[in-house]
């Protein structure tokens, strides 16, 4: 296990955001949304990261409610697990019961195995002719394995990008920064909005989730050199290399070296990170799309922003969000629960849970994966990173394989191992993992 990190900051949790008024009146529109399997029961749909309220759980329940409208003889029930080795964990119990999921939103690199382990529908028999030629073909591509069956209905692009406070730079006398920055001038700019208030409350330029379910932070030091990747082209580790070490032990300066990280970075919750962000403790941090709801909704006052480049290198990483359906042996309900995720990845739902009071950006919370989405203020800032973006591999272990990195890569930023050391430690059981040995 990795060495215990500082005691946490005393940073709140996350604003909560005010109530939401109730949805809008509906009424039933047909098309899209009205299943024509002629099931009659219960879908039972998993979401990542939905709590009741929050900036995933808003649009969902917008959604679901416009669908059951349609299908009145279909109720959908949501259950939401959170983006972290525990939830994933959750999750993959409950496909292998066979019991209460019938479909799910995941991420793309946990696609891979679920399917070998046989726990996920293909889709290419409920796709038409129009959902081929509206979902780009490089993200379907996502979904589609050895076999070349497509396993999955793509959503959503979510690349990460980097968020700044701008109430705290205003505190701070500390100007903008360029778009276009370098990570030294990144470096720079966490120094100068890391700062103590005449109350004494400590104000850190900067701050990231870093858990083994979630890359977050991985483009910030991925950027060393091209060669910086998990999973080499012919299949090996490829963390065990110099500039790894390099680019990984620059980043853990930014605590050990910098002091731009609140004490216990690296074993941060999410909800801390959020937290501090939106209660103007943490200057920058680097999320992905869907923080950007939460904060429309709290009413913050922040820029998005391309993470810097290092030696000219632009790269963000990200995945493909996917909705899934589970193996499910009743046909009917199966055309159900296909029905209800091809509504759930398409421009219709968009124009149903249109931004408002009640859901901040509309139903995508990231560049959608279809031509016919239109993305809504202020996720077009991300627009701009998505040819730079390096999607997660799709590898069967790779749930396991960022399980071994995670522990030594936190060991890194606590200053207790060099990355060269730590890397050179795991590449054994790594290159096995890979080669699913």
């Amino acid at each position: 296990a990795a060495t215990v990190a500082p005691a946490a900051t005393a940073a709140p949790g996350a604003t909560v955001a005010p109530t939401n008024p109730p949805p809008p009146k509906r009424e039933a529109k047909g098309g899209i949304r009205k299943s024509a399997s002629g099931f009659k029961g219960t879908l039972n749909l998993w979401v990542l990261g939905y709590t009741p309220g929050n900036q995933f759980a808003n649009p969902f329940d917008n959604a679901v409610a416009q669908f059951m409208l349609d299908n009145p003889d279909i109720k959908v029930e949501i259950t939401g697990y959170p983006p972290n080795d525990e939830g994933f964990t959750k999750l993959n119990t409950a496909l292998q019961s066979g019991q209460g999921i019938d479909l799910l939103r995941l991420p793309s690199d946990r696609l891979p195995g679920m399917v070998r382990d046989d726990l996920i529908e293909p889709i290419d028999a409920y796709m038409t002719a129009e959902d081929k030629a509206d979902i780009f073909p490089n993200v379907l591509d996502v979904t589609r394995l050895k076999d070349g069956k497509a396993y999955a209905w793509p959503l959503w692009v979510v690349p990460m990008g980097m968020y700044l406070n701008k109430d705290v730079f205003a505190e701070a006398k500390v100007d903008m920064p360029s778009k276009t920055w370098t990570y030294e001038q990144f470096v720079e700019t966490a120094k100068k909005v890391t700062f103590k208030r005449a109350n004494g409350e400590q104000v850190y330029g900067f701050a990231g989730f870093v858990d083994p379910g979630v890359v977050n932070t991985w483009g910030l030091w991925m950027n060393e050199d091209v060669s910086v990747r998990p999973v080499t082209a012919d299949r090996k580790f490829g963390f065990d290399n110099a500039a790894t070490a390099a680019g990984m032990q620059r980043f853990a300066d930014l605590a050990l070296v910098h002091k731009v990280t609140p004490p216990d970075f690296g074993s941060m919750k999410d909800s801390d990170v959020k937290g501090g962000f939106t209660n103007k403790q943490i200057a920058m941090v680097v999320d992905a799309t869907g923080f950007a709801p939460q904060l429309v909704a709290a009413k913050a006052n922040f820029e998005i922003y391309p993470i810097p480049t290092y030696k000219g290198n632009k790269l963000t990483v990200g995945a493909v969000g996917l909705i899934a359906v589970a193996k499910v042996k009743d046909d009917v309900k199966r055309k159900a629960a296909m029905d209800l995720a091809k509504y759930l990845t398409s421009s219709e739902v968009q124009a149903d849970v249109p931004p408002g009071s009640n859901v901040a950006t509309g139903f995508y919370l990231a560049p959608g994966a279809r031509k016919s989405v239109k993305v809504n203020p202020p996720l077009d800032q991300f627009l701009g990173v998505l040819p730079d973006m390096w999607i997660t591999p799709l590898i069967v272990d790779w749930a396991p394989l960022t399980r071994l990195i995670h522990p030594e890569f936190q060991n890194v930023i606590f200053g207790k191992v060099k990355a060269a050391d730590a890397m050179k430690k795991i590449a054994p059981e790594a290159n096995k993992l890979i080669s699913n040995k």
